[in-house]
């Protein structure tokens, strides 16, 4: 399924580093795990416009790996991988 964000809103789909943590045999059940804080941009949208009626570019491409706040933007499950859809002011940086 092809997704395109709208306005200023960016979709990412975050790295999730360790899949399964184990501590001395017990298993860290997925409510209990800290949310990654980097990700990767999939889709931009259409940009968003000033006050002037011009339009902002995106500081940020597809391919892009970002840091992103833990609990920033809207979680979206798309064809069973999870995915969240920001603003791109929500962003807090690209990694180089």
């Amino acid at each position: 399924m092809k997704i395109r964000p709208l306005g200023d809103r960016v979709l990412v789909e975050p790295l999730d580093d360790a899949a399964e943590v184990k501590k001395g045999g017990i298993i860290i059940p997925d409510s209990a795990k800290e949310k990654p804080q980097e990700g990767k941009v999939i889709s931009v949208g259409t940009g968003k416009i000033d006050d002037d009626g011009k339009k902002i570019p995106f500081n940020v491409k597809p391919g892009d790996k970002v840091l992103m706040p833990k609990y920033g933007g809207t979680e979206v499950k798309i064809d069973n991988k999870t995915y969240q859809l920001m603003r791109e002011e929500d962003i807090l940086a690209v990694i180089e």
